[in-house]
């Protein structure tokens, strides 16, 4: 396995085991982890992470909101 499986299962085991108890409190459609997997599997291990890093900090109480789509 290389390290986007391994990154891509992690994801899934967060959505399926971690994200029902936390709640959803997403401000973006696709949430960060649906964004995450969908530039993992668009783009390459690095660009992936730095598109899902920007969108992460962009996510703070004063932020936008609402559909968000990967580029």
């Amino acid at each position: 396995m290389n390290i986007i499986h391994i990154l891509l299962k992690s994801i899934q085991i967060y959505q399926i085991g971690i994200s029902p108890w936390i709640g959803k409190h997403c401000r973006y459609i696709p949430t960060c982890s649906d964004y995450m997997i969908q530039s993992l599997i668009k783009y390459s291990f690095y660009k992936a992470i730095l598109m899902s890093l920007k969108r992460i900090c962009r996510c703070y109480p004063w932020g936008n909101s609402g559909y968000d789509p990967i580029k």
